[in-house]
């Protein structure tokens, strides 16, 4: 998977990459990264890319110029590009939706800065629009991070062991279920006594039922959608 990074600052995000499994990722070539900084498409002899907003309010928008010459700039050379911008205007990201970017062939991680876009460019440029939360924060690079870290890990061979996975939190709307290590027993708080008898299909079964306990006190939302979907199976 290929994907470009629009940013004023590439530096944020540049050594994210330099260790882990997505450096080892782009070392092998299953992964491929590069920044565009749309102050180098500005046309403004300062190389000024923000501006006042139209109709007054606090702050300032990304100008619609330089960014446009930027994204054009990666359609001349990736056609395919599936062109995302990070808004806390938008629908949350979710797992669903990294396991299906994951097949994309190329990606464009369109970072805001300041107060955010201008909305044309969303409207002209945008295939899709992703929020990481009902939260703000300073700039679209870490929110591009967490999409770039969760879909490329869906790549295959990205994560070396493809079991991993397998049983994550969010399939079929639960949580995952508690995991344990060794010693069974930790400052008095003991292993479920079940996962140490090697009998797989009870071990499965009570990871289950963990599962839908810890979803329903931490994610009740997600509980009552995984219920209905369990119910609609009957």
């Amino acid at each position: 998977m290929q994907s470009t990074f629009v940013t004023l600052f590439p530096h944020l995000i540049e050594g994210y990459f330099s260790d882990s499994i997505l450096h080892r990722g782009l070392n092998t070539g299953l992964l491929s990264v590069d920044f565009v900084n749309p102050r180098s498409f500005s046309e403004n002899k300062f190389l000024k890319v923000d501006d006042y907003q139209v109709g007054g309010g606090a702050g300032l928008l990304l100008e619609p110029l330089a960014l446009s010459n930027a994204l054009d700039s990666i359609k001349e050379k990736q056609p395919k590009t599936h062109i995302i911008f990070l808004t806390p205007c938008a629908k949350t990201f979710t797992q669903n939706d990294a396991k299906r970017l994951s097949n994309k062939e190329h990606i464009t991680f369109v970072c805001g800065r300041y107060e955010g876009f201008d909305e044309r460019l969303i409207e002209i440029y945008a295939d899709e629009v992703f929020s990481v939360g009902d939260f703000i924060l300073t700039g679209g690079e870490l929110a591009a991070l967490c999409l770039f870290d969760s879909i490329a890990r869906q790549v295959k061979g990205v994560l070396g062991n493809e079991e991993s996975l397998q049983g994550e939190s969010y399939e079929k709307h639960l949580l995952e279920a508690p995991n344990f290590v060794k010693p069974h027993k930790f400052k008095n708080l003991a292993v479920p006594s079940e996962y140490s008898k090697g009998n797989h299909a009870k071990i499965s079964d009570l990871k289950l039922k963990a599962a839908e306990a810890k979803t329903k006190f931490h994610r009740y939302d997600l509980y009552v959608r995984y219920k209905q979907g369990f119910n609609n199976e009957k």
